[in-house]
């Protein structure tokens, strides 16, 4: 008897923490139109590309450790990585041509609408931030910080795929909470 009550209670544990683990932080990501953001930069990419004076240095694309970041730092480092293009790349970049701009606030609206997703999840913490997550983000913001303001703003408004693509990959199977 005292067998069937510990396989049970040990059944029940197994199951609490599969539905802690997979609503994680996928109950947190917001459905955004993953097509329209990348139809958005895919509308940009060659105007901001060609203003590109560094096309060797990367931001972004040679940073293997968001190809190797553990599910429960997905969060995090999406949040990181959220703030710096709100709070960096859209700040720093300067755009003269209004359909051009016109796009670059439309992939800014989208990203702040997940950012406040995110910071639901950050109060229910939901969204922890290990060690490895805060060096992929500290490694991005090194990389920006390497080339002047404009330069780096744009170069990373034209890796911007590497994120979107990113975010696709990490979050496809994502429905609302």
């Amino acid at each position: 008897m005292k067998a069937q009550g510990v396989a049970l209670w040990l059944l029940g544990t197994a199951l609490v923490l599969c539905s802690m683990y997979t609503h994680g932080f996928r109950r947190c990501l917001t459905s955004v139109d993953m097509h329209h953001l990348e139809e958005c930069f895919q509308e940009i990419k060659r105007a901001v590309q060609t203003k590109d004076i560094f096309p060797n240095i990367t931001i972004l694309s040679t940073v293997e450790t968001l190809r190797s970041v553990k599910p429960m730092d997905v969060c995090c480092v999406t949040k990181n990585l959220l703030e710096f293009y709100m709070d960096r790349v859209f700040k720093d970049h300067q755009e003269l041509k209004p359909q051009i701009l016109r796009r670059i606030s439309s992939i800014a609206n989208s990203f702040l609408y997940m950012q406040k997703t995110l910071q639901q999840c950050q109060v229910q913490r939901r969204c922890h931030c290990s060690e490895e997550a805060t060096n992929a983000t500290r490694m991005v913001h090194d990389n920006y910080d390497q080339l002047e303001v404009p330069s780096a703003a744009t170069k990373s408004l034209g890796e911007l795929d590497v994120f979107l693509a990113w975010i696709e990959k990490n979050h496809q199977e994502t429905s609302p909470a």
